[in-house]
């Protein structure tokens, strides 16, 4: 019933095939439009395979379990306890 379909994407004015397969699902999920980019422009529009992500800002604070020196990506908060890598792998083996 369906055929391979080649479209020219939008953004880049590449050519990509829109499959048989695709156009299966498309028809399932009662999507009435043709994709408009190619893969690589829809991921690129998403915000995947940019490679260039912002760094996570990290937190020092004093390990829970050791005392030692813990690095989190996550602001601590005074009540609760913060623990280094190794020992949240011991409190999550417990």
């Amino acid at each position: 019933m369906f055929q391979d379909k080649v479209l020219v994407c939008r953004d880049c004015g590449e050519e990509f095939v829109f499959t048989a397969g695709e156009q299966e699902f498309y028809a399932e999920k009662g999507f009435e439009n043709e994709p408009k980019r190619c893969r690589v422009c829809r991921q690129n529009r998403q915000g995947r395979n940019t490679g260039a992500r912002a760094p996570r800002e990290m937190y020092t604070t004093v390990c829970a379990g050791c005392g030692g020196e813990a690095k989190v990506p996550f602001k601590p908060v005074a009540n609760r306890p913060v623990y280094c890598q190794d020992c949240f792998a011991k409190q999550r083996a417990i």
